[in-house]
């Protein structure tokens, strides 16, 4: 049947309209695509950015467990001081963790998980630090550090972490940018806990030996020419001592040095001097006691003991000098 022209003209406007709304749609569903990609370009950055450097952090992280392993199990062939030494670089290192992870707390990650980082970063270095005391405490080892925050069992901490961050580093895989953060790993944790100290503490080149010394004994004015152990002196009526002394020891070691004049023919007075200090590990001080009054033609006796621990190996802790002070011009 022929259609009408009122039917063919609704029919072409049924069919303009369709177009029109078939364009609107497929026009919002452009936007909304857009408006999608382009809210994730931003998120997929971020994520990407902390990915790369959250992985610097874990790969520094794993060294510094690497390197505390081999020092645990090979610390027996070594030096107290290079012992020491190690342990303190290690040391030095965990501030840095916490001051890295703070900055990857902003801007806010999907499921919180640079926020995560950064509590489970605080807790081991917390229980490195408390691990690191340990050793050091153990071998008598100076050491000052306080742990960020106290840790009953820091073997245990570290190994419940590494289980907890394997679960929390997969919270980005399935976001923008589908980044992968690294595992961790505390074997030195697991070797002190099977091994314990024991080893070291029974090492004799781990041993604290303490051993102290007289390094130089010097004089003003500077003594005339003289046997040794004789102090030939101008008539001056004042003589400055200076005595520089030496811990041979790695630890922290009290001295004290004892100074003693004793007039031998009744001219000039006596003198006597105590003075004490800390000489740290390896370290070495130099006393400089009061002036010593003197007389012409003065002859006495001045001893210099040093007290606290024993003599270093083939060095003193006592001095004996002779002092004659030349006659005055005048008589």
């Amino acid at each position: 049947m022929a259609r009408t022209r009122a039917q063919r003209r609704r029919h072409t406007l049924l069919i303009t309209l369709a177009l029109g709304v078939t364009l609107i749609v497929l026009l919002f569903a452009r936007d909304v695509s857009r408006s999608a990609h382009g809210a994730a370009n931003p998120q997929r950055s971020e994520n990407r950015s902390f990915a790369a450097l959250a992985n610097t952090l874990l790969t520094k992280e794993n060294s510094f467990n690497g390197r505390l392993d081999q020092l645990l199990a090979q610390g027996t062939t070594l030096s107290r001081a290079v012992f020491a030494a190690r342990l303190n670089q290690l040391d030095q290192e965990l501030s840095n963790w916490i001051t890295a992870a703070d900055q990857l707390r902003r801007p806010g990650l999907d499921h919180h998980v640079n926020e995560t980082l950064y509590r489970i970063t605080l807790t081991r270095v917390a229980a490195y630090q408390t691990l690191l005391g340990d050793v050091a405490n153990a071998l008598g080892l100076p050491w000052s550090t306080v742990p960020v925050v106290v840790v009953i069992n820091p073997v245990a901490t570290l190994e419940n972490l590494d289980q907890q961050w394997n679960v929390d580093r997969f919270a980005l895989v399935k976001e923008p940018g589908f980044v992968h953060l690294d595992t961790t790993n505390s074997s030195s944790a697991s070797y002190y806990a099977a091994h314990g100290l024991t080893a070291l503490v029974q090492a004799p080149n781990l041993a604290l030996v303490r051993a102290i010394s007289i390094g130089a004994v010097r004089v003003s004015p500077a003594p005339l020419p003289a046997p040794t152990g004789d102090l030939l002196l101008p008539p001056v009526g004042l003589v400055q001592l200076g005595v520089s002394v030496v811990n041979a020891s790695y630890d922290d070691q009290p001295v004290t040095l004892t100074i003693r004049v004793t007039p031998l023919n009744n001219r000039g007075v006596a003198f006597a001097q105590t003075l004490k200090t800390t000489l740290g590990p390896l370290g070495a001080y130099a006393f400089v006691p009061k002036l010593i009054h003197t007389a012409a033609s003065e002859r006495a006796r001045v001893v210099v003991t040093l007290s606290g621990a024993p003599a270093a190996s083939g060095k003193v802790t006592a001095e004996t000098y002779q002092m004659e002070m030349s006659p005055s011009g005048n008589s």
